[in-house]
């Protein structure tokens, strides 16, 4: 396993780091907003800023990257990201912070392309899971523990700024530090989505409603921490205790898939996630809100890579990759349009209102999944595809999938989403 992982080494070091700095950003914000005394739309406004700017970087930074290459393409994304959290001290209003935000979701997609695809290039077929498995460990690790930094504002407002300006600057110097080589970044036709929704409906539908919760929750759930009463470092653990708890139970979820029918699987996750939601929307205390968080989370978070694999089982070999790549950016679309719906809801409501939302979208789901199951034939055992778990991040990360073919076959077919990247 160390040898697999130790010419990436530099990467997933860079990435961690970066995610320490700014994973807790959307939390701080949320807080920083509604303290200022902006309303909860204009805060869901804020959220949805973050998660465009993830969608076109995701199909637009491949040009930077081909144009200057992955080293100085990664050193200038992370020293403007840098750079705009120490702008969010400066002044605080809603119109600049969601324009800082767009800045921020902008710089973040174009890390993870870099990463991506110079992990994809670093990866053989034999190692590809264990590579993808430590870049997951990376990502969440750094993400789940820099929640903790929040508690760093409670004697300064600007300290939590300049600690995750300086994580973030920090995360430049093992990749410009690196000896390995980078790759070189090619452009690559995608799947047809009218394809790949007849292929596979519950999939992409799956993909997009996944994205909502998450957004939705990523986008205000500092926001129904605080309003329940929880304090600084108690809304901080809340938020690293449903990260944890969303990479912990993915693996097993994922099992059990392979197993039984997956779409049973995705349904019951649905199902589960309705269940804990409708729970967490009565605002319990104690031990009980940390654990149906964490809860939440594991069943939360494994919805993604579920509907993925599922897509995956109804597909060519040579259609996985680009397959992928759109529900990922299918699940960035929904991510956007969450935060602007839990808001809605929380403001016709109270602080539970986030997870009233949440439920709503959990049981439509359910419906359609129940309706798609009495429509559709499962899938036969023998041709189920293994289950792997996936970042929820950009197009790149498709191709880290021990799924997907060696080389992967490029479409022909005109993309209706946006482009995608592949590494030869």
């Amino acid at each position: 396993m160390l040898a697999t992982i130790l010419p990436v080494r530099s990467l997933l070091i860079a990435i961690f780091i970066m995610m320490a700095g700014s994973g807790f950003l959307s939390t701080l914000i949320g807080l920083r907003l509604e303290r200022a005394g902006s309303g909860t739309m204009i805060i869901g406004l804020v959220a949805t800023a973050y998660f465009a700017g993830l969608v076109i970087g995701a199909l637009r930074a491949g040009d930077i990257v081909r144009r200057v290459g992955h080293i100085r393409a990664f050193a200038a994304l992370v020293a403007l990201l840098s750079a705009s959290t120490l702008a969010y001290a400066l002044f605080a209003h809603p119109l600049l912070w969601g324009a800082l935000r767009l800045v921020d979701g902008l710089c973040v997609a174009g890390v993870f392309v870099c990463v991506e695809s110079w992990l994809n290039d670093r990866a053989e077929a034999g190692t590809r899971g264990t590579i993808l498995a430590w870049y997951m460990v990376a990502l969440y690790s750094g993400q789940a523990f820099g929640q903790l930094i929040l508690r760093s504002g409670n004697t300064a407002p600007q300290v939590p700024f300049q600690i995750a300006a300086i994580l973030i600057s920090l995360a430049i110097i093992p990749v410009c530090l690196t000896r390995s080589s980078a790759p070189v970044l090619e452009e690559a036709a995608s799947l047809p989505l009218r394809r790949l929704f007849e292929a596979s409906p519950l999939g992409v539908v799956g993909a997009g409603v996944t994205g909502l919760l998450l957004g939705a929750f990523y986008g205000l759930a500092a926001i129904y921490a605080r309003r329940i009463g929880l304090d600084l470092g108690e809304t901080a653990t809340f938020m690293m205790t449903v990260i944890l708890g969303g990479v912990a139970l993915q693996w097993p979820l994922g099992r059990l898939s392979d197993r039984y029918d997956r779409r049973r699987v995705i349904l019951a996750c649905f199902a589960a996630t309705w269940a804990a939601s409708i729970a967490l929307a009565t605002q319990p205390q104690g031990l009980l809100l940390f654990g149906l968080g964490a809860a939440f989370g594991g069943l939360s978070f494994a919805l993604y890579p579920l509907c993925v694999a599922y897509a995956n089982d109804r597909l060519l070999p040579s259609e996985r990759v680009s397959a992928s790549g759109q529900l990922v950016l299918l699940y960035s679309a929904g991510a956007a349009l969450g935060p602007l719906g839990a808001a809605a809801s929380m403001t016709l409501t109270d602080a539970g209102g986030l997870f009233l939302f949440i439920a709503l979208a959990a049981a439509a789901m359910l419906a359609f999944g129940m309706w798609r199951v009495a429509m559709s034939d499962p899938v036969p055992g023998d041709r189920q595809q293994d289950f792997q778990i996936l970042p929820r991040t950009t197009p790149v990360a498709a191709l880290l999938d021990p799924a997907g073919p060696d080389q992967p076959v490029l479409s022909t077919e005109p993309n209706t989403i946006g482009d995608q990247w592949i590494t030869r």
